[in-house]
């Protein structure tokens, strides 16, 4: 199976090496990286094109942000499969595209875990999925997307992300292909994604308020919910232990969303 692997930026040159590093590294023989350049003033398109490889599709111009960036890289993909890795995330180690394609070749979608780091290396947060079971959007649970990767019929079906939300849109994204398809998930017990700390959803409180209210948005478009639901609250108290785990495991060994 072919998986495609989207990388949107913009003047990422800081951190974009690491990530295209991470996907080159991966043992899995049949992929493909796209990177959607919105039109970087700075360095970013020097890191990548020296990354020249038949394995790299390049496109740089303007876009309306980023989810019009990932919405181009779903048009370009040419993979069985795709998901996105950010520009200062990075696959967790060579193995992290093998497991996601064994996954797939049982399921329509997968995901997995991820631990979001600061200063390189250092384990902030640790984020365990769970088993998605219907209505799961409604509980306040959510998979992160870091390791969501579906096949091209998921794309098809679901859509674009939606730009009306500006922090949301992957969210909205997810619960669209989980709650309202009829597609077979599965779930990978494993790290795949190290997060870069600071993402756009996770930058301060206002950001942090913003998602959680286009997420309900989301909800009471799609699941029927009313101005206020459980998941709002739900949603981001189970973030809580996330710290509360790698804040305790940190203490021990100093290593390696919202």
């Amino acid at each position: 199976m072919r998986i495609s692997v989207v990388t949107v930026c913009r003047n990422a040159a800081a951190t974009i090496g690491r990530a295209l590093e991470s996907f080159f590294q991966q043992d899995h023989p049949r992929k493909e990286l796209v990177v959607v350049d919105g039109a970087s003033t700075d360095k970013t398109l020097e890191v990548v094109q020296a990354f020249a490889s038949p394995e790299l599709k390049v496109i740089s111009e303007p876009d309306r942000g980023l989810y019009d960036a990932m919405n181009k890289g779903l048009g370009l993909f040419a993979g069985e499969a795709v998901g996105f890795l950010n520009a200062d995330d990075r696959f967790h180690d060579p193995s992290a595209l093998s497991a996601i394609a064994a996954s797939l070749e049982r399921a329509d979608l997968c995901y997995g875990d991820l631990d979001v780091v600061s200063d390189g290396r250092r384990v902030v947060r640790r984020w365990r999925s769970t088993l998605w079971r219907k209505g799961g959007f409604l509980r306040g649970w959510m998979p992160p997307h870091p390791t969501f990767y579906c096949r091209r019929q998921v794309v098809e079906q679901v859509g674009r992300f939606d730009l009306r939300y500006r922090l949301a849109a992957d969210y909205d994204f997810m619960l669209r292909a989980l709650e309202l398809g009829a597609f077979q998930p599965a779930r990978v017990q494993r790290v795949l994604i190290d997060m870069g700390d600071g993402g756009l959803s996770t930058a301060g409180v206002r950001a942090r308020i913003r998602h959680n209210l286009e997420a309900l948005d989301s909800r009471r478009r799609w699941l029927g919910v009313g101005p206020v639901d459980y998941a709002l609250f739900a949603k981001p108290l189970g973030k809580v232990a996330q710290f509360v785990v790698a804040g305790g495991r940190a203490a021990n060994r100093a290593t390696s969303l919202r």
